[in-house]
């Protein structure tokens, strides 16, 4: 089987951390699921030995990875309208809209942003984690609107996974929450973890939970709401979402984390959202060929810009922040 080996030696013990857990933290271009294939085919091992997603890596251990030479795509290409905020040779970064899949799944094989960039792209895209389909860098959930970056080349793939993890890239969100955020700029610092009873979603877990850590700023207060500016320092998933929750300020218009104070704003305004209103504002970046930074902004969606001017139409609106 054609492909390329490389190895690795693990510097300290992760006691209680799972093999393909520790993984993902290193290669962040490719998804946990493909770890624990390339694992459970043989292409992971541990000091040469077949290891299980499950041991807990120790000091100097020497980890050897098989990537295997890209299968064709499973997704077909569809001819699906992209808003391009930049495109060249080695990568391309789109403002997705709300209400799309980015990768085909069960009960969503197409109509995704992969089919739309397999068209697009028409094959010149990055194959890291063994499926020659979009190398779609980090991840937006569906109703999330914004700066999404896929990779056209395997080396635009690691370099720009590689300032993930690295956290060089700065990523800033808007979102209207519930509730009127009384500081004007605040950090959450609060670890998260999958919750413990219901595993499609994501709580905030002192023992155990992964380091998390979200900055913001107010820009602007309605009755009931504020829009606020976010800056991800990591990116756990549901990250924005659990966090606001957390502090008791979850995103309108999220029906999983705060349904709740969803409830009582929408009742109080009368104004009824379709989906979470968090989007992906800017996105700054080295760019992995020239090294130069780059900043691209999304404009936010018609639903956005209607639930501002909703809120906006509201009485006794609160000042916007001048800090």
């Amino acid at each position: 089987m054609s492909g390329r080996s490389e190895t690795l030696t693990v510097p300290v013990s992760r006691p209680g951390e799972r093999l393909d857990t520790y993984l993902r933290s290193i290669y962040q271009a490719v998804s946990r699921g493909a770890i624990q294939r390339l694992i459970e085919e043989g292409h992971i091992r541990v000091n040469g030995q077949i290891a299980k997603p499950t041991y807990s890596p120790r000091a100097g251990d020497v980890v050897s990875v098989f990537w295997p030479e890209a299968r064709p795509a499973l997704a077909e290409p569809e001819e699906i309208p992209l808003a391009i905020l930049y495109e060249d040779a080695d990568l391309i970064v789109i403002n997705k809209p709300p209400g799309i899949v980015v990768h085909p799944a069960a009960g969503n094989e197409q109509h995704t942003l992969v089919n739309a960039l397999l068209h697009h792209c028409k094959g010149q895209l990055s194959g890291i984690g063994g499926v020659a389909r979009p190398g779609i860098v980090h991840r937006l959930d569906k109703d999330t609107s914004g700066c999404l970056l896929a990779a056209k080349t395997d080396l635009a793939h690691q370099v720009l996974a590689q300032q993930f993890a690295d956290r060089t890239i700065e990523k800033k969100y808007l979102a209207i929450v519930c509730g009127e955020i009384p500081r004007p700029r605040g950090e959450v610092r609060a670890p998260i973890a999958r919750h413990p009873g219901h595993r499609k979603r994501m709580a905030v877990h002192e023992d155990g939970g992964r380091e998390a850590r979200t900055g913001y700023r107010v820009i602007e207060r309605f009755t009931g709401a504020t829009l606020v500016e976010i800056s991800l320092h990591t990116g756990r998933t549901h990250q924005i979402r659990v966090h606001f929750e957390h502090l008791g300020y979850p995103v309108l218009g999220d029906e999983v984390y705060g349904k709740k104070q969803n409830r009582r704003l929408c009742e109080a305004s009368g104004f009824q959202p379709t989906r979470q209103l968090l989007h992906a504002h800017t996105v700054t970046f080295d760019h992995p060929r020239n090294g130069k930074r780059i900043r691209l902004e999304a404009p936010y969606p018609a639903d956005f810009a209607h639930a501002l001017k909703a809120l906006r139409a509201c009485p006794n609106k609160g000042s916007a922040s001048k800090n």
